[in-house]
């Protein structure tokens, strides 16, 4: 057996290595104040004098999985969406005290008030009823929280997640090891709680599904890849309850090998069904031939 010090290193390496996979790769920008990063227009977003036409009469928050951040994580998919007629926006969450550009690690629950700040504030510019969310990872998860205990549901007709983190994570199995290294889950709980949360079968997650996974009168669209080695197992990212959707991205096309960070940053065939979930009424197949569309 390992040196107890030896062992926790080595645990510390592998939760660091499973965690690091969550992060889009970062801008070469020196990191901005979070509060800046998320109202500057981006590529056409965050534009807060834009008005959704009658084709797109909602608008699109983007919200960012763990690790990242309201730019970074949506350098392809929002410009995307803007190409096609939707005002989109995107927020930073979960910021930790002295830890810039890196968020989502704050506790869950306190990430959804943030969201719901957020979603009034687009909704006062755009003069819009409702949003539509589309998360990845966690920001596929957490605002599920929004809409069953802050009342999100009155103000969002759908949430679409790409790879969310629906009913916690095993980071492959590295949770099960926590249990027989005394201090290290506490250690997370208290360093980055916003990870701790994301277990499976943690206090948060327990209670974000106590009494199903849904609330009326929202869609749930959610987008999977048979390759996550974040969220796993990946079939857990599914929901269940009416109003649901649940792709396997390889369904769609059986070449696609985007894992869990590709499917929410680069990956066109995912994009096209994000666009599919936000106006079913004009969706088109998703194929592998999306990659050009």
């Amino acid at each position: 057996m390992l040196p107890w010090k030896h062992a926790v290193r080595a645990l510390s390496v592998l939760l660091l290595t499973a965690a690091a996979t969550l992060a889009p790769t970062a801008a070469s920008a020196a990191p901005e104040r979070a509060e800046t990063v998320a109202a500057a227009p981006h590529r056409g977003w965050n534009d807060f004098s834009c008005k959704p036409s009658a084709a797109h009469p909602r608008p699109v928050v983007l919200v960012h999985g763990t690790f990242g951040n309201s730019v970074d994580n949506w350098l392809g998919l929002a410009p995307y969406l803007v190409n096609r007629g939707y005002c989109v926006f995107s927020l930073d969450y979960g910021q930790l005290p002295g830890v810039p550009f890196f968020h989502g690690l704050g506790p869950v629950e306190a990430s959804a008030g943030q969201l719901a700040t957020y979603v009034d504030r687009v909704l006062a510019a755009t003069g819009a009823p409702e949003v539509d969310l589309v998360g990845h990872s966690q920001g596929g998860m957490m605002p599920r929280w929004y809409l069953k205990f802050l009342g999100g549901a009155d103000k969002v007709n759908a949430l679409v997640g790409i790879a969310p983190n629906s009913h916690g994570t095993t980071l492959l199995g590295l949770t099960k090891l926590l249990p027989y290294f005394p201090g290290v889950e506490d250690l997370i709980s208290s360093s980055t709680p916003g990870l701790a949360d994301q277990v499976a079968g943690s206090p948060f997650v327990t209670k974000l599904n106590e009494g199903g996974d849904t609330v009326p009168g929202v869609r749930y669209h959610v987008i999977a890849t048979q390759y996550d080695e974040v969220v796993t197992p990946y079939r857990s990212q599914f929901l269940s309850g009416p109003n649901v959707t649940n792709v396997l991205i390889q369904d769609k096309c059986a070449l696609d090998l985007s894992e869990h960070v590709a499917i929410g940053t680069v990956d066109r065939v995912t994009f096209h069904e994000v666009a599919n979930a936000l106006d079913p009424a004009r969706a088109t197949p998703t194929t592998c031939l999306s990659v050009i569309g």
